[in-house]
């Protein structure tokens, strides 16, 4: 009798289970077992791994041969167990040294001709592997670069099972052809989720590689939303956009990703793990280092934007905008159900779906941009009179946005039409987006070293009670405010909002800590209403 073991992962979400692959060869009738909640790819891993070794030039043993995968409560699923199946196998056969294999984590889908593709979720399952204590991993050579982010971590990449046999067997390594440039890489074909395309919207190469040709002096005029874009990127808040059709909301929100400053290593981490899994990294990037750009189409359902759908649950729009933009344009076309979907990630910064099979929870601390029109036509304003909808149309129209979804949005800004004098101007550009990001890292840094020592990061995270009792306002500074409260004009958690942005907004400008100006500056972005304060907080446009 012939028993090996070696070790794979399991991903549920972003999240690994280390996997004990055991391989049991005893006398009898030909057969190969494999048990353990495997799953339909899974199960046809039998038939992949045989013709793999044996087109590696190894024996195929012709026993009653059990494959066992442990724990056997975790559903399984994927191909990536068939490296770890295919070398447990071998090693029962004593083809490898069974002691070889007790350390390894081993993760890879075999061709039928022993190659070794590449899956999605490389980096959270050796992180997942690293902790759980192994400090060795095999994955495909396509993929080394991925595995080799999480520090501690030795990386073996390979190209195919017979490499791998030999390295094992202490056997010379066998050359592999190099493939052609200029031809596609078959190991990576069918690598990338369905419905996570390019045509989506929901794809990273924007924020992999992002366009210098997005600038914000592009953006004629518009110097309260230029303003609120500002303050959005600097404490992370919530912003809503509304105005008429071509006004320039989609060019802000485009904007918005350059100014955010560069993901640190965690967070670059969080946000790669969740691309991996969703088979979005671009190809020769293994790490995501700015911040990710999302925009749906407004029918996307409540599976696309949250996350779930048949089957495995899979990560939505808010976690692939995970900290980055998510950017939701006709907002009150969404379907009401997708939009209050939002409420309880957009509180807790993450997605928890349940299923029959397990719960899944993904990471979503996002930035959401809402762009609406007015009104059905989009020409409503209380300027003009240009809108031929009914006062009842266009009330229906803007209740589409749920009282509580807006109330979880810190900032509003009704984004007005350009004027041909404003388009006219020669050499009067606004700030660059250089500049703006250069403003919002300085007071990013500003909130770091305040916030030192907490869990927190940004002013948007930081709940009301700590701002009220650690980091108090100048006094009287909020006595408009809490007026807006005693008349109604505010919630409790407005009032919290108000303070988060005044904070953020004493950061840009340099203040220890926020005056009556700021405070009426973050009132009139989060209700709308002008207050008498200048709509600036850089040079003027």
């Amino acid at each position: 009798m012939g028993f090996a073991r070696t070790c794979s992962v399991a991903l549920v979400g972003v999240e690994g289970v280390v996997v004990e692959v055991q391989a049991d060869l005893e006398p009898g009738v030909a057969a190969f077992t494999l048990v353990g909640l495997p799953d339909k790819s899974l199960t046809e891993s039998r038939d992949r791994v045989r013709a793999a070794v044996v087109n590696s030039g190894a024996e195929w043993p012709q026993k009653k041969l059990t494959v066992g995968l442990s724990p056997a409560s975790v559903p399984k699923g994927g191909s990536g167990f068939d490296l770890a199946v295919a070398c447990a196998v071998l090693g029962a056969a004593e083809r490898i040294d069974p002691r070889s294999l007790t350390d390894l984590v081993m993760i890879g889908e075999l061709g039928l001709d022993g190659r070794v593709r590449p899956v999605r979720g490389i980096l959270p399952a050796v992180l997942a592997a690293a902790d759980a204590g192994y400090d060795q991993v095999v994955v495909p050579e396509c993929a080394a670069a991925e595995a080799a982010l999480v520090p501690g971590v030795s990386v073996l990449g390979i190209r195919s099972l017979g490499q791998l046999i030999a390295v094992l067997a202490d056997e010379p390594v066998p050359q592999e052809e190099p493939d052609e440039e200029g031809r596609p890489d078959p190991l990576l074909a069918g690598l990338r989720m369905p419905g996570t395309g390019a045509a989506t919207g929901l794809h990273s190469m924007g924020a992999a590689q992002p366009d210098q040709e997005h600038d914000l002096a592009d953006v004629v005029g518009q110097l309260s939303a230029r303003t609120a874009l500002e303050v959005a990127a600097a404490g992370g808040h919530h912003l809503f956009l509304e105005g008429p059709p071509g006004a320039g909301k989609t060019m802000l929100a485009e904007r918005l990703p350059a100014v955010l400053p560069p993901l640190g290593r965690q967070e670059s981490l969080e946000v790669t793990a969740v691309h991996s899994v969703a088979g979005l990294l671009p190809p020769g990037k293994p790490l995501i280092d700015t911040a990710p750009y999302c925009a749906p189409h407004h029918s996307a359902t409540m599976q696309a934007l949250v996350g779930g759908g048949p089957g495995v649950a899979r990560p939505g729009a808010v976690s692939l905008a995970h900290r980055g933009v998510l950017f939701l344009d006709e907002a009150p076309e969404f379907s009401s159900h997708a939009l209050d979907a939002l409420r309880q990630p957009l509180e807790s910064g993450h997605v928890v779906i349940a299923r029959s099979a397990g719960v899944v929870r993904f990471p979503a601390r996002f930035l959401m941009v809402l762009a609406a029109n007015p009104c059905p036509c989009g020409r409503f304003s209380q300027r003009d009179s240009m809108c031929e909808c009914p006062p009842s149309a266009i009330r229906r129209y803007q209740a589409r946005l749920s009282g509580p979804l807006l109330d979880r949005v810190d900032l509003r800004v009704e984004v007005e039409p350009v004027t041909r004098q404003e388009l006219a101007r020669r050499g009067a550009r606004g700030e660059s987006t250089a500049t703006v990001a250069d403003r919002v890292r300085a007071a990013r840094e500003r909130a770091a070293a305040r916030l030192a020592g907490t869990p927190w990061r940004t002013n948007s995270e930081v709940p009301g009670r700590e701002l009220r009792s650690r980091w108090q306002a100048v006094p009287g500074a909020l006595d408009e405010a809490e007026r807006g409260l005693e008349r109604g004009l505010l919630t409790a958690r407005g009032l919290d909002r108000v303070l988060r942005v005044a904070w953020t907004v004493a950061d840009l400008v340099g203040h220890d800590r926020p005056d009556a100006g700021d405070v009426a500056l973050a009132l009139q972005l989060r209700t709308g209403v002008p207050r008498g304060v200048p709509m600036t907080l850089g040079a003027p446009a």
